[in-house]
């Protein structure tokens, strides 16, 4: 609650206390002891609101002082301020594969990788048809919409691809409790796969800049996604995890387009960001 809060407060119980009291008194005969007491009970309570309006004003100078020393945070997390220190990882938290960190990776190491952009999985049951025509359904809305602005389309692709490792592990670790066994190491897979492609949301965060309703589109998508593919996974698993190979086979072909607009000079080659070069252990 804000100072003006208070005052307001404040000044709308003096306003209505005392001339009720007045009136009260005059007609019921009251004493000057009683009228006594009801003005020392406003007081009382005035001078409890005005501990409170010194306290707020002194909590928000330290949270003001506070800013200018770190900076402001992303947002405001309670839970994440009462976690004890020691539990508490860096913003940038460290790669779940090792092998990124043997040694420093630079352009013509990645280059050198071989992602398979013509390599595609043919569909063997109906599941795998359905789902390959799911994901290819859904590109074509999104070429549409996005036409070569890739740098968005990438903040799109990174927000829907964070989504199936979280609802994968999720959904196995309520099984694998209701089932009282061992899930065989696949929660900890699909957590640490929503990481990883969190982490490519951030960093194309610090590219493209979203503005609001940019923001808002993105929040809208990643829900309806979020509920979909969660009963999808509830229904047919296999099917789910299929949708997120051929999703992949998308995003390599988008990615593969994305760098050929670098490499003809139509897109800026920027500097990768801290949090990529940190989590990557690129070559800055």
């Amino acid at each position: 609650m804000s100072a003006s809060s208070y005052s307001q407060a404040a000044s709308m119980l003096l306003r209505h206390v005392r001339p009720t009291s007045n009136a009260m008194c005059r007609r019921l005969g009251c004493t000057v002891q009683s009228r006594a007491f009801g003005i020392k009970t406003t007081l009382r309570v005035q001078e409890h609101i005005s501990k409170l309006i010194k306290k707020d004003k002194s909590k928000n100078k330290n949270k003001a002082d506070e800013m200018q020393v770190t900076g402001p945070g992303p947002f405001h997390d309670t839970i994440l301020e009462s976690m004890p220190s020691e539990l508490r990882v860096p913003r940038n938290p460290p790669p779940m594969r090792e092998d990124t960190m043997d040694h420093t990776w630079n352009t013509s190491d990645l280059e050198a990788l071989d992602v398979g952009p013509t390599k595609h999985r043919v569909p063997d049951l109906i599941s795998d048809k359905i789902a390959l025509w799911a994901v290819k359904s859904a590109r074509k809305p999104t070429d549409i919409f996005f036409r070569n602005k890739y740098i968005h389309r990438s903040v799109m692709l990174e927000v829907v691809a964070a989504v199936p490792g979280m609802v994968g592990g999720l959904i196995r670790h309520i099984k694998s409790l209701q089932g009282m066994r061992h899930d065989g190491g696949w929660i900890g897979h699909l957590l640490h796969e929503a990481e990883n492609e969190r982490m490519h949301l951030m960093t194309w965060m610090e590219i493209s800049k979203p503005v609001l309703w940019e923001r808002a589109l993105i929040a809208t998508v990643q829900t309806g996604f979020f509920a979909v593919f969660s009963l999808l996974y509830m229904v047919s698993p296999r099917t789910a995890h299929r949708v997120v190979g051929y999703l992949e086979e998308e995003a390599v072909t988008s990615y593969t387009h994305f760098i050929g607009e670098i490499d003809a000079g139509r897109i800026e080659n920027v500097k990768a960001p801290e949090i990529a070069v940190a989590y990557w252990n690129l070559d800055p």
